[in-house]
């Protein structure tokens, strides 16, 4: 072991608040600080005021400290200097006003007078609890904050709110009383749990989210660098590592970095509005929500995991009023994600620690009631604009049935009045990107060289899988400008590594099939330790098809290996040295379109040139074949069809366009103009026409138009006027096979399509693929209908459908059961438009799989109206009650 040596005087940052630069950051600052307090804050007798966690670790060495700094300073033998400490059990239950009455006691016992100082060395608690005690101790006595959290750093320390809890709610009682000094010394989160670490960046992400973008792209893009400088164990060849720029790695100066922003932006909030009068409630983003969960689910669940929670929600109820684009709140929620920080109730982690716990959202709605931003009965939240920016300079005030809306997880979607004149409405509205050719130009711009500009790309859970597991492949760098709605690619040529852990892919089947043969163009020269990637999903994903895929890919040399059930994820795949051989490929096509399209996107980086000849009956989805070529062409590799079912590919690597914009999405088309269709208004789709890509962008023409619509349709828009309600017609026969995801909507349709006929039966064929989606879909839409009153049954390749009158349907009680499926919610919900009473659907947030706003969207564009629907526990949907 080498020689000690004198530590270094550290380099430090200063960060003025209230015109006094009294936050002080840096590296192993002990000695920096007991020097400091020493010299500038004397006193007789100082006070550390700590927990029993906290103690055992640094408690001696503030002691031995203090004691060699003061004697350097000769403060031993010239005053009757003393140093004196109390330490209280840790937890949230001890800042109570008990609590605070035995530190008084203690203080008293040891004759404290008003030359004291405290020092509250911990976490929020201490420093609340602490300071409350210096606010009111001989009528308030100086304070110094040593935060030992990142949550207590950024937030509690800094702004000089003391206070305990009360049974009635937190913070109840407590006083502003600033801090002498606050000393952030970042060596303390070397012992600090990974999840309190995670607890704290929920309060930094929030501070990014209200007041920079370009400090939540940091966030975003830091998250390996962040971690590393907290938990990966560094090569102490320097002592006190860190403490000068020096010896400061990359990591730990951006963890500073970091830190060091988050705690100025609070600091300079407080600067303006110490007694929280207005722009100091903007740090309460994600609060008002997130304080009602932590009442429930404390202490099961942290401040930060509850904040966490909290910013989804007033997220989603920014873009519900229209102030903030899907794209925020979806980069808000990954950025949460990546820092392993919960953002739903749903989770299964946050189940597991909460037990039998659950927000019942009337109790939600109570607990609110109580936060200090109201105005009055009305509650206040901080509405986003933008990623960095907020709506108003202040909480702003929201309504009790807004709220309801965003925290339900069930809704209930009320019929238009029948008597209503709502003929003569037209509404215009675009829809979301392409969920087909948004995941294709993904893969095609990350396998590409350059940099290519993705405008209108759909931003949602699938997506979201598609580039999470693209960037753990090393394969693409992502930004995004233009507030969210272009993403720029910068591709990686094809050079790709094993991840460091599996590719979860949830349900997003799409992402499954096409990274399956991604994931074969892995070099074993580049492999890491690790050796293989490992592709897996959801339950339902393990059962949903992959075999046809990975025989073709095992019969042409790639080492492929089903970790459970044959056919099905998970597996895993080894990288061999040749990656992916290419050459004859025979695939079977009869089962799923993806499959040819995953070994067309990846065959231009094969070892040899590929030929692939699709075998089996029938070639389903020919539509999105033809699509991917169409798109690999756009990105410089064109495909040769040779006779029949062969197609050659030829060897190169994609050269990205400056630009690539992607079409709306056909088959969420459908659910908009579906609703013109059912409830007799017209609806003009600017962005999907005839020269779409997609097989759904002929719905309109191919469905509507025979059940009674009338439909213009140019090469870019489709405007589509419903009949009069009711009086929609029947389709005998209909061959959807070309457009298998929008039969949905057909068949809801085709549920009230009687138009006064005898013989009202709807009869939809060509969708057997659709049986081996997110559900079984035929399946699943007989059940739903059956529930409604409607007689529906199977066909060998479809389903067939007994139209009814609409004022003999009746939601069932109990529900719609979506079973996680998008479009199954999407589509009952149009039916939901006309049924009388209302039409209950179940498991709200499936949509957010290709649209997730639609719920906004079906109120604020279409003008159809729901409600919150609070079940209590998720469990019992029978003894439920409206919200």
């Amino acid at each position: 072991m080498g020689t000690l040596l004198e530590q270094p005087e550290p380099e430090v940052v200063k960060v003025s608040i209230l015109n006094e630069e009294s936050i002080i950051l840096g590296f192993h600052l002990t000695k920096f600080m007991l020097r400091d307090i020493l010299s500038n804050i004397p006193s007789s007798t100082y006070v550390v005021i700590t927990d029993k966690n906290i103690a055992p670790i640094y408690l001696s060495k503030i002691i031995t400290d203090f004691e060699k700094v003061a004697s350097k300073l000769n403060l031993i033998n010239t005053t009757k200097l003393r140093l004196i400490t109390y330490i209280i059990s840790p937890g949230e239950q001890s800042k109570s006003r008990d609590t605070k009455a035995e530190i008084e006691d203690f203080l008293l016992s040891k004759a404290c007078g008003r030359d004291t100082c405290i020092l509250a060395m911990g976490g929020g608690v201490i420093g609340d609890l602490a300071g409350f005690v210096a606010a009111t101790f001989m009528r308030g006595v100086p304070y110094v904050q040593i935060p030992t959290t990142l949550l207590a750093m950024v937030d509690s320390s800094i702004g000089g709110k003391t206070a305990v809890d009360t049974p009635h709610g937190k913070n109840l009682i407590g006083s502003f009383w600033q801090p002498k000094r606050i000393y952030i010394d970042l060596m303390f989160l070397e012992t600090l749990p990974e999840r309190e670490f995670n607890n704290g960046m929920a309060e930094v992400i929030k501070t990014a989210a209200i007041s920079s973008e370009s400090d939540f792209i940091n966030l975003e893009n830091g998250v390996s660098s962040i971690r590393e400088a907290v938990f990966s164990s560094p090569k102490r060849n320097v002592q006190y590592q860190g403490a000068i720029l020096a010896t400061r790695t990359p990591s730990q100066s951006l963890l500073l970095s970091v830190i060091m922003t988050s705690a100025k932006f609070k600091a300079d909030v407080v600067t303006h509005d110490e007694r929280e009068s207005g722009l100091r409630g903007l740090l309460n983003f994600g609060h008002t929500i997130g304080h009602a969960i932590e009442a429930i689910l404390s202490p099961e669940l942290l401040h930060g995991e509850c904040v966490s929670i909290g910013m989804i929600k007033e997220a989603e109820i920014a873009r519900h009023l229209g102030h903030l684009n899907q794209v925020s709140v979806s980069r808000l929620y990954k950025v949460l994600q990546d820092y392993d920080l919960p953002v739903s109730l749903d989770e299964k982690k946050v189940k597991d620690l909460v037990g039998k716990k659950f927000c019942a959202v009337d109790k939600l709605m109570e607990i609110m009631k109580v936060d200090k931003k109201n105005q009055g009965d009305q509650k206040k939240i901080v509405i986003l604009s933008s990623l960095g920016s907020t709506y108003e300079k202040k909480a702003t005030i929201v309504s009790d049935s807004v709220i309801r809306k965003i925290l339900s997880p069930v809704i209930k979607v009320l019929p238009i009045t029948l008597s209503s004149n709502i003929s003569s409405t037209h509404v215009t509205m675009t829809t979301p990107g392409s969920k087909s050719i948004s995941n294709r130009a993904l893969v095609l711009a990350a396998l590409g060289n350059g940099t290519c500009r993705l405008k209108s790309l759909l931003y949602s859970d699938d997506t979201q899988v598609m580039m999470v597991a693209l960037q753990k492949l090393k394969g693409a760098k992502f930004e995004w400008e233009n507030d969210g709605e272009t993403l720029v690619v910068t591709g990686g040529g094809g050079n790709l590594q094993v991840p460091d852990d599996e590719l979860y892919l949830g349900n997003a089947g799409t992402a499954s099939r096409f990274l399956t043969t991604v994931c074969t163009l892995i070099s074993a020269e580049t492999a890491n330790q690790k050796k293989l990637t490992t592709l897996t999903g959801n339950a339902r994903m393990k059962q949903r098809p992959i075999g046809p895929l990975v025989m073709a890919l095992q019969e042409n040399g790639s080492q492929i290996r089903y970790v459970e059930n044959e056919g099905s994820l998970p597996i895993e795949i080894t990288p061999s040295q040749n990656k992916f051989k290419g050459g004859e490929i025979n695939l079977s096509a009869s089962i799923s379109s993806q499959y040819v399209t995953s070994i067309l996107l990846s065959a231009p980086y094969a070892s040899e040139p590929v030929t692939l000849t699709l075998t089996g009956d029938k070639v389903v989805s020919q539509q999105y074949i033809d699509m991917t070529i169409a798109m690999m062409e756009s990105f410089g590799i064109k495909v040769e069809r040779l006779e029949g079912n062969v197609y050659r590919i030829p060897q190169g690597k994609y050269t990205n366009p400056s630009e690539y914009v992607i079409e709306s999405d056909a088959s969420s088309a459908t659910y908009p103009l579906a609703v013109a269709a059912i409830t007799g208004i017209t609806c003009t789709l600017p962005n999907i026409g005839s020269t779409s890509l997609q097989g759904d962008a002929a719905f309109a023409v191919k469905v509507l138009e025979p059940m009674g619509c009338t439909v213009t349709q140019t090469e870019t828009s489709t405007t589509v006027q419903g009949p009069p309600i009711g009086s929609l017609r029947p389709l005998p026969n209909i061959d959807m096979e070309t457009m298998t995801d929008a039969f949905l909507t057909a068949s809801v349709l085709a549920a009230v399509a009687s138009n006064n006929e005898e013989e009202c039966i709807t009869r939809i064929t060509g969708i057997a693929n659709q049986r081996v989606k997110e559900c079984n879909r035929i399946s699943a839409m007989v059940h739903e209908l059956n529930k409604f009153g409607v007689i529906a049954s199977e066909l060998p390749d479809g389903i067939q459908i007994h139209g009814s009158k609409i004022q003999s349907l009746k939601g069932p009680i109990s529900g719609v059961k979506c079973y996680d499926d998008h479009r199954i919610a999407m589509s009952f919900s149009i039916l939901g438009c006309v049924v009388p009473d209302g039409t209950i659907i179940r498991e709200k947030k499936c949509v957010e799989k290709t649209w997730p706003g639609w719920w906004d969207d079906l109120e604020n564009k279409l003008g159809m109206n729901f409600l919150g629907v609070d079940f209590g526990s998720s469990d019992d949907l029978l003894n439920h009650n409206e919200a």
